[in-house]
């Protein structure tokens, strides 16, 4: 894919849009044509007359599955059927197995993992009437590597790196992937996953210098080397590509 290949016409939704790598991806689409709607907890609440039509910031809580089918249905009726979800709602949680809290835990699967399935859902049937559709969720290494921190040299590193609940989460999500690339395929709608390694972002401040060293491209990633992979995965020339985790960690995890 072109840097500059443009989205024109594509009505995009957005997770997690007031994060690093949400705002990011919602600002390139932007750039690109896209009619972008930008969601996150933190939006403030829309004001009555205001036009959607070119796109807007809405508040979205992704863990309600009422609330994120009427955003859904505010979109379509707005600007038309979703063809572009990229799923980047998520929090990160630190701390040993031994000592996490059942609340702790529900709270990360519940926006991670329930949370890209349900805005996935809500804009299946409209991608499938389309006969055309792009999903991208928000994995992780620590889906994959079983974490970065190495509690067996230094405890302290798990206190500061993903924890369990922040894997298996992300984990989910690459299954999701797979599963929804499978079933959605027949209908022209590829879903794919980007798996960052460590990216500079609010979320990252306290990594370790010990495990940045471990990084084989000597520095932690960009939020621009993710979204270029988002930009890939979802433009149209992507079509055959599905079920893809795309890993973006600078040689930390190759598989």
């Amino acid at each position: 894919m072109a840097a500059d290949e443009r989205f024109d016409g594509r009505i995009a939704l957005v997770t997690g849009a007031r994060g690093g790598i949400g705002s990011a991806t919602a600002a390139a689409l932007r750039e690109r044509g896209a009619i972008v709607f930008a969601t996150d907890v933190a939006a403030s609440a829309l004001s009555p007359d205001q036009d959607l039509s070119n796109g807007a910031e809405l508040a979205l809580d992704v863990t309600r599955k009422r609330d994120v089918e009427d955003v859904v249905g505010l979109v379509e009726r707005s600007a038309g059927a979703v063809d572009l979800l990229v799923n980047v709602a998520g929090v990160v949680s630190f701390g040993s197995a031994a000592a996490l809290e059942e609340a702790e835990w529900d709270r990360v699967l519940a926006i991670n993992l329930k949370g890209s399935f349900l805005a996935a859902q809500a804009v299946i049937p409209g991608m499938k009437r389309a006969r055309f559709g792009r999903i991208v969720n928000l994995g992780s290494v620590v889906g994959k590597n079983a974490g970065n921190a190495r509690p067996w040299l230094s405890p302290d590193e798990q206190a500061r790196a993903g924890n369990v609940a922040y894997g298996v989460s992300k984990a989910g999500v690459h299954a999701m992937t797979a599963f929804l690339a499978k079933e959605l395929a027949a209908f022209g709608v590829t879903v794919n996953a980007v798996a960052p390694g460590p990216i500079a972002t609010t979320m990252t401040t306290t990594f370790p210098e010990a495990l940045r060293a471990l990084i084989p491209v000597g520095r932690m990633g960009e939020m621009s080397d993710v979204v270029r992979a988002i930009l890939f995965l979802a433009s149209k020339d992507a079509g055959f590509v599905n079920g893809e985790v795309l890993d973006v960690n600078g040689g930390m995890w190759c598989d």
